[in-house]
């Protein structure tokens, strides 16, 4: 069959696929409290159900990149399916703590081959320009659907199913995704006879990344300086620097430095980076603030921020005459923009308030994080060779992970020392814990002004975009 007959449907599948990875994002934090009640979590251990899913995900995007590149991105955007869903099924299957940290983890590793694998479909299967952009767009749209609906969708089926129900919801997703996909998506890869892959460099970048993202992981709980936590950072680094020198020596290096020379893929990193670290944080708050401050239920909190997720898909189509009119790095300062004021907004939420202080903020933030999220890809996906769009795509998904582990780490270290308490914040009293809230949004809003900067600084300023480059409306 000709897969260029079914661009509709190919577009369908890979949203789909961004769809589930959001969705189980947030599905996860409604059902913690009862999967940890029913098989005796500690309070330490029950982290290791969030924890083993980003620590395989940030370990293994580089790699994830680098062979779906030469491997196929259709292949491995088959094979990423099959594990994310035998992850989530295994996770459903779960009668023991190991058994669920396990599946985690497999999701983990599913989340970071598809990742790259589905924006190097979307860059080779719709071509450069409005096509692109446009599917950019849809794309990034399901992203925000997924993290809202997850909420409200996690909320219902733990209450009325039971949590096996939050992880056996990606099954079928991911059934449909793997059979689809050989019919609507072409394959894509680099067209070598040598398929050399960078053992050293693969070995070193992915035990580097492991080890840095696990001393993020834990160090919170631990402490930054402790001696539990601070030999992995430092092996980390040494690994990192290692994996510098391999790749400068390499013949088919893992990641070509050489693409840190294009502007707009450093400043998509960068941006991806601070994206996360200020919008990312978003509903990690936000959660705290509706059920522990307002004392709604999951199922409460998940509504609303279906307001946040409408705006979303408004944000996606002032896209088109952002770009037209002050092009990518002008459309991401605004995005970042709209996002700090938008957390402005919500430093003024009361611990006697309601949903409704809630809504107003968030309608921005939400326009925000949809110009910004998805602008973001779609520089950094300009003048990419071919040949290493996996490994690009795996560069802007790092910089989200890195980014979001770095921002909350951050945020808290604040919060500790602005409150001269060791307290956590499920602990804290109401008024406390609404204070600790606005001095997040306040670091956020800091992070966005810092977006700005680098929107201007890094990214190429082009003031006009022809108009074939624009996103088609839709």
């Amino acid at each position: 069959m000709d897969a260029s007959r079914f661009k509709g449907l190919a577009l369908f599948i890979l949203a789909i696929s961004q769809l589930m990875m959001a969705l189980d994002y947030t599905i996860i934090f409604v059902a913690m409290p009862s999967l940890g009640e029913e098989l005796g979590f500690s309070a330490n251990h029950l982290q290791w159900v969030i924890s083993a899913y980003s620590l395989a995900f940030g370990g293994f995007l580089l790699i994830g990149g680098r062979l779906s590149d030469l491997m196929g991105r259709r292949r491995m955007f088959i094979i990423a399916m099959a594990l994310f869903g035998l992850g989530s099924l295994l996770g459903g299957l779960s009668e023991s703590q190991l058994i669920l940290i396990i599946a985690r983890g497999l999701q983990g590793l599913g989340g970071a081959l598809l990742s790259p694998a589905t924006l190097s479909l979307i860059m080779s299967n719709f071509e450069e320009g409005a096509e692109r952009n446009r599917a950019m767009g849809i794309w990034s749209s399901m992203g925000g659907v997924g993290l809202s609906l997850g909420l409200l969708l996690g909320g219902v089926l733990t209450s009325y199913i039971g949590w096996e129900a939050t992880f056996f919801v990606n099954v079928p997703i991911a059934l449909f995704a793997i059979v689809m996909t050989p019919i609507v998506l072409k394959e894509s890869k680099i067209s070598t006879q040598a398929k050399h892959f960078d053992v050293g460099g693969t070995l070193s970048v992915t035990a580097g990344l492991l080890l840095i993202v696990y001393y993020l992981i834990q160090s919170p709980v631990e402490g930054w300086f402790s001696l539990g936590t601070l030999p992995f950072v430092l092996v980390g680094v040494v690994l990192l620097i290692a994996f510098v020198a391999i790749e400068q020596r390499s013949a088919a290096p893992l990641l070509s430095f050489r693409l840190f020379r294009n502007r707009n893929l450093t400043g998509a990193a960068l941006t991806a980076f601070l994206f996360s670290a200020s919008f990312g944080t978003l509903y990690y708050f936000l959660t705290l603030y509706t059920q522990n401050v307002l004392h709604y239920s999951a199922i409460q909190s998940g509504l609303s921020f279906l307001p946040l997720t409408l705006s979303a898909f408004l944000g996606v189509r002032l896209i088109n005459i952002l770009l037209t009119k002050v092009g990518v790095a002008g459309t991401i300062a605004v995005g970042m923009g709209t996002g700090g004021g938008g957390f402005l907004m919500l430093t003024q939420l009361s611990a006697t308030g309601s949903v409704w202080g809630v809504i107003p903020g968030t309608v921005i933030i939400g326009i925000g994080q949809a110009l910004v999220f998805t602008t973001m890809f779609i520089a950094g996906s300009t003048g990419i060779d071919p040949k290493e769009q996996g490994v690009a795509s795996a560069l802007i998904t790092t910089g989200q992970q890195i980014g979001g582990a770095i921002g909350l780490a951050v945020i808290m270290a604040i919060i500790s020392a602005r409150l001269n308490s060791n307290a956590t914040l499920e602990t804290m009293t109401t008024t406390e814990l609404n204070h600790s809230i606005h001095i997040a949004f306040i670091v956020t809003t800091i992070v966005t002004l810092l977006g700005i900067l680098v929107a201007f600084m890094v990214l190429k300023q082009k003031k006009t975009v022809n108009k074939d480059t624009a996103i088609a409306k839709h």
